[in-house]
């Protein structure tokens, strides 16, 4: 089983599109570990503010297939097949960490956001402040530490979401609310 963290992020019905992100990693991953989410502004662009996460979970699953399973909940989730980089999104997936892998495809893996961004590695440090960095070797509770927290406005936001149990007993999987 590998250790794995997802970066979510929405700009677009950000509480609607993070919760279905949500539910939909739920149902892939099961048991997931959750940061604080956060509101932060757009970076790259002039666009609505975003709301940001970090989920841990564990997957048997390849990174190949994995980063395919994160694709298709984006795109299942209004996320258009050719976004630009720097945009508007319903819901972004970005895998961080799947455990201490290092490579640059199918995913560049640790991403490099991790090291640039508050609303990456703020929820990452809570999430996982003991795990190391695979390439920098500091903990990511010592990265947080260390991080000009001035240069970048982040705001903790309430999460109103409660995981799906999904029942098996019947023929068609049937989401219902806990």
């Amino acid at each position: 089983m590998a250790t794995i963290y997802i970066s979510i992020g929405s700009n677009v019905e950000r509480e609607t599109y993070v919760n279905k992100g949500l539910d939909d990693l739920h149902a892939l991953l099961g048991e997931l570990t959750l940061s604080s989410l956060y509101a932060c502004e757009a970076v790259g662009f002039e666009g609505p503010e975003f709301y940001n996460l970090v989920v841990g979970a564990t997957t048997d699953l390849p990174l190949e297939e994995l980063a395919m399973k994160l694709r298709q909940i984006e795109l299942a989730n209004g996320r258009a097949a050719d976004a630009v980089k720097y945009s508007p999104r319903t819901l972004d997936l970005d895998l961080l960490l799947y455990d201490n892998q290092v490579c640059d495809a199918p995913v560049q893996l640790p991403r490099e956001e991790i090291l640039k961004h508050a609303f990456v590695l703020w929820p990452l440090a809570e999430v996982a402040p003991d795990a190391t960095h695979p390439t920098s070797g500091q903990n990511y509770a010592e990265l947080w530490g260390a991080f000009d927290k001035a240069s970048q406005r982040i705001e903790q936001r309430p999460l109103l979401w409660q995981p799906i149990k999904v029942n098996t007993a019947q023929s068609s999987v049937e989401l219902e609310r806990t």
